[in-house]
């Protein structure tokens, strides 16, 4: 039995009524994260992680939510259906459904790493486990954090003492919090966009600790652009909210298309640094490894390559097509 196909609608639990991640309207929707590509308005009915609550309603709104806390279990139409940390961003989560002995894990977008700002990813059991693929390829491999934070701090400490801002470009949800969590608020001022802002005081909501920061609206003193670091969306690249540097700053982007050659140069800034809130190849098949599961679908990314490998090593591998890793808060390879 499939617990979950694929519908023009998203993915669908036949025993159960209700999608997962879905991208068209729907009455039941159980949502992995809070990312433009996985949580989308109009759905009837939402349920997510307790912890993903605040960043739900921050991004949706007014919306009708119920919440799980993690680990603990409910049962719908006979399918019972539990809330595992995915290690994502904060509130991500693993969708573990299970129906008449067969038990199946759909993981949304994860990251095995340790991260400061979300509950470490948690694997799971089951007969047949969903995979991300986005970054699916042996080249994707990530050092520690606390060697980007050093990068980080290093440049960021550089351009001050040249008087000029540090502008990092970042995905307003996970990336811009993950960064915030980790840098050395000491260097100087942190000024944020207000698309990462509103996510900020989710977070801090939600009890991540993260460093006072700014919004541009609050800078009083014109000299703290000299020094501060001042944290971006990438759409903010070339848009008026930059004129406030003048020509008195450098740029960089945090992203795991950093790890290519080619990223930074696509990307049109001074630095790169990898970083990414989803799992390496390696993250990726330790992650698939300890699911012990018979059977594998894989979602976004080198979907094929990753299907292909997967079959290789005797598992039974499949896809699913999606509409996951779309614009928006996912991430994305720059344009070419």
């Amino acid at each position: 039995m499939d617990l979950v196909v694929s519908r023009p609608e998203g993915l669908y639990c036949p025993p159960g009524d209700f999608y997962i991640d879905p991208w068209r309207k729907v009455d039941r929707a159980i949502i992995t994260h809070a990312h433009a590509d996985h949580a989308r308005v109009g759905h009837n009915h939402y349920l997510c992680a307790a912890p993903g609550e605040g960043v739900l309603r921050t991004r949706l709104g007014n919306i009708s939510l119920d919440t799980l806390p993690y680990g603990t279990s409910t049962v719908h139409n006979g399918v019972k259906i539990s809330l595992h940390p995915a290690g994502h961003v904060l509130g991500s989560c693993q969708i573990r459904l299970e129906y008449q002995g067969h038990v199946w894990v759909a993981s949304g977008d994860y990251k095995v790493a340790p991260d400061l700002t979300c509950d470490a990813f948690e694997p799971v059991k089951c007969h047949t486990f969903i995979t991300e693929s986005t970054f699916g390829l042996p080249i994707y491999r990530w050092r520690s954090d606390a060697e980007i934070y050093a990068e980080i701090n290093a440049w960021w400490a550089a351009n001050a003492a040249q008087g000029k801002a540090s502008v990092l470009y970042g995905y307003s949800f996970g990336k811009a919090q993950r960064i915030l969590a980790g840098v050395d608020s000491s260097i100087g001022p942190i000024v944020c966009h207000s698309a990462c802002e509103g996510l900020n005081k989710a977070y801090r909501d939600a009890g991540v600790k993260l460093p006072e920061t700014l919004t541009v609206s609050e800078v009083l003193d014109k000299s703290t652009y000299k020094t501060c670091l001042a944290i971006a969306p990438p759409a903010a690249q070339g848009a008026a909210w930059m004129k406030r540097f003048g020509n008195a700053y450098s740029d960089a982007f945090a992203s795991g298309w950093m790890q290519l050659r080619g990223g930074r140069r696509r990307s049109n800034v001074d630095r790169g640094f990898v970083m990414s809130d989803h799992a390496d190849w390696p993250g990726l098949m330790r992650a698939i490894g300890a699911t012990g599961a018979e059977q594998v679908i894989v979602t976004h990314g080198y979907v094929q390559v990753m299907v292909r490998w997967l079959q290789e090593q005797g598992l039974n591998a499949r896809a699913f097509v999606t509409e996951y890793g779309g614009e928006g808060e996912g991430e994305q390879e720059p344009a070419a």
